[in-house]
C-alpha cells in the first residue's frame, strides 16, 4: 500500500505492540467511531460486518483471548482501525458523505488480504462460542 497516511498509521500499529491496554482502548475507539458512520449511505450491507468482525479480533487479542495471529498481520489490522479512526487521511472525515470512503476502502482491503487470517479467527470464534 503506497498510501503515506496508512504508512504513518503502519508506524503508529508498530508502537502498539505489546501494549494490551491501548490496542484494547483503540477498539473503544473504533466502536465510537462507528457509531457515527451513517450505514444507510453504505450500499454493501456486508462491510459493516466485515468492520466489526475486525473489531472483535483486535479486542481477542487485545484481552489475551486469540493469538494465532502472526504480529505482521496484527499490525496491518491495527493501522486500518488507526487510519479509520484518524480523521485526518486521504480524504477527511470531515467531508460529508464521502469522509469515511477512503477509510472503509483501506479497511476492505486489509480483511480481503487477511482473508485467511480473519477466517481462522472466525472459526475460533464460533467455536468458542458453542
Amino acid at each position: 500500500m503506497r498510501n503515506l497516511f496508512f504508512q504513518t498509521a503502519l508506524k503508529k500499529s508498530a508502537t502498539l505492540a505489546g501494549k494490551h491496554s491501548r490496542i484494547l482502548l483503540l477498539t473503544v475507539q473504533l466502536g465510537k467511531y462507528l457509531n457515527k458512520v451513517d450505514w444507510r449511505t453504505i450500499k454493501d450491507f456486508s462491510i459493516k460486518e466485515k468492520v466489526n468482525t475486525l473489531g472483535r479480533f483486535v479486542k481477542a487479542y487485545a484481552v489475551g483471548n486469540y493469538r494465532a495471529v502472526s504480529i505482521k498481520s496484527l499490525l496491518v489490522i491495527l493501522a486500518s482501525i488507526i487510519y479509520f479512526i484518524d480523521p485526518i487521511d486521504l480524504i477527511p472525515d470531515l467531508m460529508p458523505f464521502i469522509g469515511f470512503t477512503d477509510d472503509m476502502g483501506i479497511l476492505l482491503w486489509v480483511y480481503n488480504s487477511l482473508e485467511s487470517e480473519v477466517n481462522k479467527f472466525l472459526t475460533w470464534e464460533k467455536t468458542t462460542r458453542a
